[in-house]
């Protein structure tokens, strides 16, 4: 990313809507160690920015709205290849049915958590019935 951070930054800044960024990409997108400082920096650059963090789970900034969202728990973890991916769809699949923005990063949260207790990145678990076992629609 170093080659090519400000001109990453500007299409942030410029033609971004809602960014998602683990903890590792958005402290390199803003030159930095410091998550909060990147989150920060982040805000008033888009609508939304869905930040996760792991098992520190996730967090959500929109406008002055901070919203810090726990991680699901996982039974186990054993490949995390498509955390980040079913993290998206599941935020951009309650973003889509007029969820709260809280909604969305625990339905995100959901879906990796699901996607990281086996090898692969398909879900091997209906997701819809998560989410409803969950009481998240």
């Amino acid at each position: 990313m170093g080659r090519h951070r400000v001109a990453f930054r500007d299409l942030v800044a410029g033609e971004v809507d809602i960014l998602f960024a683990n903890e590792a990409e958005i402290c390199s997108l803003y030159e930095t160690d410091d998550f909060a400082a990147a989150a920060t920096a982040v805000r008033g650059h888009v609508a939304v920015a869905a930040l996760t963090r792991s098992a520190a789970g996730s967090v959500v900034l929109a406008k002055s709205e901070e919203y810090r969202v726990a991680a699901a728990p996982a039974a186990r973890v054993v490949d995390i290849t498509g955390a980040g991916d079913l993290y998206a769809a599941g935020f951009l699949y309650g973003l889509t049915h007029g969820l709260s923005l809280p909604k969305c990063g625990a339905i995100g949260s959901l879906c990796a958590a699901e996607i990281i207790s086996h090898v692969g990145a398909r879900p091997e678990t209906a997701l819809s019935g998560l989410v409803k076992a969950a009481g998240l629609l």
